[in-house]
């Protein structure tokens, strides 16, 4: 081999092998523990990480020998790329931070800039922009996720100009995607983060009670499974914006100046290095630098799009089996409901399927005899978590759900039917279940409110609560009524300390709620969920109904009814602030 040759085949063995080594880690599925298992990532960063230092150490020879700028931009995609699905296995922040460090690194390096009219080299922009869209948005980067949509319009609009003869109608899709969910997902400069920031959530007048609080059973919230499919519903990529909300309720919000950091110039030899040629160089350990070691990690989140009923099945069955000691699972679903039509023979049906299936739990539970021997009403009812073009692969019945009863469940069901699972509620098989129902109708001051354009109303409650009640009583952000929308959230905060307060010294709370009160982020969906009933149940400008009311099993104290004293109050200040008292109906006091 001659002398020349050996660097740049060096290079392509170690592509090679750091390709092979990817494919792997990317087909490992994203929960359990090959999902989290660190040592198939460790194997393929390790790769990575060697050909990136070769590429560093021999740049000058590699240019020489033809390596372009877009292949530097590739590998650092790739290790972008392996990052965020890190992350998605983990929920661990650190990952998608250095997700993030390395995208930002090729868009201002302008890596995939100059690649001539190389198809290929195209597609792999196109991919790039798509992957660092998706973590600018879940780091909630506004400015960022802003630029880098009207850049890939802009790349979008020109390949169909430089490439003729390919169809890139599938990319069209994805910019429309992504302009939609950006529509909708559009927070105010002011707006308090989804996240749990200790900042707001945290009440010091109630913090005394929770630190005091202690029931004969505590559990921790470790691990979370969120789905969500409805007909035509805002969507980017895999991700629904029902299950973002919730995806980022369910995570820490890092203190300081996370977002606000300034680009960091990678230096040699105490020059900055023209970012005008061909560089390899990231800051690898910027993102230590810039985690909060004070924060607890975040709850393990199992996201699924679309899945089928046995694949949704196995993964609980998966978190379940895992799930260490004294620990809950939380259960997000959020779908459109079926009604079977004909009772009896798909009850049957159902049966004989599960019984051939090779989770036996499900076939025993067949078996369970509730008080008066009925077991139909188990599979009656159920919801549509993919295409009805799938038949019964996607429909999901209350019953699915009872074997799973054995471990603590967080159970929260977003859908017209969510009445349906009303049964679980005194059939579990060895713990008592949490249970949030949705309304099984949304309400609006404006009718016309099209809820697959704005997302679930019961979940937005839950995650984003102010915003919640603006969308409620036909308030935008752009109104001049919402200038006070700081007042509007002390309003809501000092609420929702009160009430903590009340949830700690209740001596009638249910031990099922009391076991979770603890956490932070379980209590908190507690407090939201009070809020939510009590506007809903307020609200005036709708027929009266429980269908317009969310539910909760084990009920909660009588003291958070909607009438209550201790919670209208607070409706009635947000509502006076807002100028929409008419649209509320109060007990006078």
């Amino acid at each position: 081999m001659a002398e020349d040759d050996v660097v740049p085949q060096t290079f392509r063995a170690y592509v090679e092998t750091a390709e092979k080594k990817f494919a792997r880690v990317r087909d490992l599925p994203a929960y359990g523990r090959w999902g989290t298992s660190n040592h198939y990532f460790h194997k393929v960063f390790k790769a990575y990480m060697k050909l990136w230092k070769y590429q560093q150490e021999h740049r000058t020879k590699l240019i020489q020998c033809g390596l372009q700028r877009w292949e530097i931009g590739e590998i650092a995609s790739r290790i972008g790329q392996l990052y965020f699905s890190q992350y998605m296995r983990t929920s661990e922040a650190r990952f998608l931070l250095e997700s993030c460090i390395f995208y930002e690194a090729i868009l201002n390096r302008k890596y995939f800039e100059g690649s001539g009219n190389d198809r290929n080299v195209r597609f792999k922009e196109l991919r790039f922009y798509a992957r660092f869209l998706m973590v600018s948005l879940i780091l909630y980067i506004s400015e960022m996720a802003k630029l880098l949509i009207e850049q890939f319009k802009a790349i979008v609009d020109d390949s169909k100009a430089a490439f003729p003869g390919t169809n890139f109608k599938e990319w069209r899709l994805v910019v429309q995607e992504i302009v939609r969910f950006a529509r909708v997902h559009s927070p105010s400069p002011d707006a308090r983060p989804l996240r749990y920031c200790a900042l707001f959530d945290s009440h010091p007048s109630s913090r005394p009670y929770v630190a005091r609080f202690h029931a004969k059973k505590v559990l921790k919230f470790r691990d979370a499974l969120l789905t969500s499919y409805h007909k035509n519903e805002v969507k980017f990529a895999e991700l629904t914006l029902d299950t973002f909300r919730m995806l980022q309720c369910l995570e820490w919000e890092p203190s300081g100046s996370f977002y606000q950091r300034s680009p960091v110039e990678p230096r040699e030899n105490g020059a900055v290095i023209d970012q005008s040629i061909t560089s390899g160089l990231i800051d690898i350990n910027l993102a230590a630098e810039m985690m909060d070691p004070a924060l607890p990690p975040n709850p393990k989140k199992a996201v699924l799009y679309r899945p089928s009923v046995p694949l949704l099945i196995s993964v609980v069955a998966t978190m379940c089996e895992e799930l260490p000691p004294e620990s809950v699972v939380l259960l997000y679903i959020s779908a459109s409901g079926n009604t079977v039509q004909s009772t009896s023979s798909q009850t049957e049906s159902s049966s004989n399927s599960r019984k051939s299936s090779k989770n036996s739990a499900l076939s025993r539970h067949e078996n369970y005899i509730n008080t008066n021997g009925d077991t139909s009403q188990y599979f009656e009812n159920c919801l549509c978590v993919g295409p009805s073009r799938s038949g019964g692969l996607n429909n999901l019945y209350p019953g699915d759900l009872i074997p799973f009863t054995r471990r603590p469940l967080f159970l929260i069901i977003d859908s017209d039917k969510s009445d349906a699972f009303k049964v679980l509620h005194g059939a579990e098989r060895g713990e008592k279940s949490a249970l949030f129902l949705s309304p099984l109708r949304p309400s609006f001051k404006n009718p016309g409110t099209d809820v697959t354009q704005t997302g679930s109303q019961f979940t937005l409650f839950l995650t984003a609560p102010l915003q919640a009640f603006c969308q409620l009583v036909g308030l935008v952000s752009s109104d001049k009524d919402l200038d006070c929308s700081d007042e509007a959230d002390g309003i809501i905060s000092t609420a929702f300390a009160e009430w903590e307060v009340i949830l700690c010294t209740s001596i009638s709370l249910d031990l099922v709620w009391a076991q979770v009160v603890s956490d932070p982020f379980l209590r908190r969906l507690i407090l939201r969920f009070i809020f939510c009933r009590a506007v809903l149940g307020l609200f005036c400008l709708q027929e009266h109904g429980d269908e317009y009311l969310p539910v909760c099993l084990p009920k909660l104290p009588d003291t958070f009814s909607p009438n209550s004293e201790t919670v209208q109050p607070a409706i009635r200040r947000l509502a006076k602030l807002l100028k929409v008292g008419d649209c509320f109906r109060f007990s006078h006091s």
